[in-house]
């Protein structure tokens, strides 16, 4: 199993920042205690996700937190990323597993248990469940109950974090759900200052228990 920690679990969304501001908020969250980074582009080029990616990348090295790209296959190889995020309609954990061998990070989406088991034989790393409260970073939210991540928890034996509109004043309800870590969008992305929305995310989860 590859070593690392999906205790706070930052994906990005550059949507009406310039590239500048963007890499300043995502040097930020890391400053503020970010474990894991996934850069998430839907709109971009391919030839502009790489190098958005590269300087994201050296950014993330800086403070050996790695770099997950989100759908894309070819950009984890294009910039060496330490792994990849794919959903339900992306390309499958078993083929992402295939290209990439053995040494990558491979996390999946999940909204069942069924789902659940099925990602993790076919070698996903980590699993990601929700969305746990309505999110504005997507078009179609599924909302997932706490009893449905509870299970899926216990079903697998692969670190599990809850993700959705999740921010530090509603993420009591995950306490007592042994997940692994809490997965944050607009709650640091949009904050005024990443590092300290950051901070008082992972502050409070673990007053909570729940890293």
């Amino acid at each position: 199993m590859k070593k690392f920690d999906p205790s706070l679990y930052f994906i990005t969304d550059s949507t009406n920042y310039t590239e500048e501001e963007f890499l300043y908020r995502v040097e930020r969250a890391l400053m503020g205690g970010t474990t894991l980074l996934q850069l998430r582009e839907k709109n971009k080029s391919t030839r502009a996700y790489i190098e958005l990616a590269e300087k994201v990348h050296a950014i993330a090295k800086r403070y050996n937190v790695p770099l997950i790209i989100d759908d894309r296959v070819d950009v984890v190889l294009a910039v060496d990323a330490e792994g990849v995020h794919v959903g339900a309609e992306d390309m499958t954990v078993a083929q992402a597993r295939k290209i990439l061998g053995e040494d990558k990070i491979i996390g999946a989406t999940a909204k069942t248990v069924p789902w659940a088991l099925d990602v993790y034989g076919q070698g996903a790393d980590y699993l990601g469940v929700g969305a746990i409260y309505p999110t504005t970073t997507k078009v179609k939210t599924v909302l997932t109950s706490t009893d449905t991540l509870r299970d899926i928890c216990k079903a697998v034996p692969i670190p599990v974090n809850a993700i959705g509109g999740l921010n530090k004043e509603n993420i009591d309800v995950l306490a007592g759900i042994p997940i692994a870590g809490i997965c944050a969008v607009s709650a640091i992305m949009k904050a005024d200052d990443p590092k300290t929305a950051a901070e008082n995310l992972k502050e409070r989860a673990k007053a909570l228990a729940l890293i």
